[in-house]
């Protein structure tokens, strides 16, 4: 699999309060920012698998709702993640 337990708990320690904070939006952003690169990646190389498009898309989505939800519970949450994330917006 692309994503060893080390590199999860890396992320999340790296973006949330400690390396088992799994359920702060901060990690869950960054985690899912993590497997949209990787997926990209993937479809850059493989440009008709439509099951990995779709994927994308939902997590793509999954990834804007937490935002929202950071915009609405905590701005200045929001502007650190986006900045630390390169995400536009």
């Amino acid at each position: 699999m692309y994503l060893t337990k080390e590199s999860k708990e890396e992320i999340f320690k790296k973006h949330g309060k400690d390396a088992k904070d799994t359920g702060s939006a901060e990690g869950q952003i960054a985690l899912f920012t993590h497997r949209i690169e990787h997926l990209t990646q993937h479809l850059k190389n493989n440009r008709k698998d439509y099951n990995t498009e779709r994927s994308l898309v939902m997590l793509v989505g999954k990834r804007r709702s937490l935002l929202d939800y950071l915009i609405k519970k905590d701005i200045l949450r929001y502007r650190a993640i986006v900045k630390e994330l390169g995400l536009r917006k």
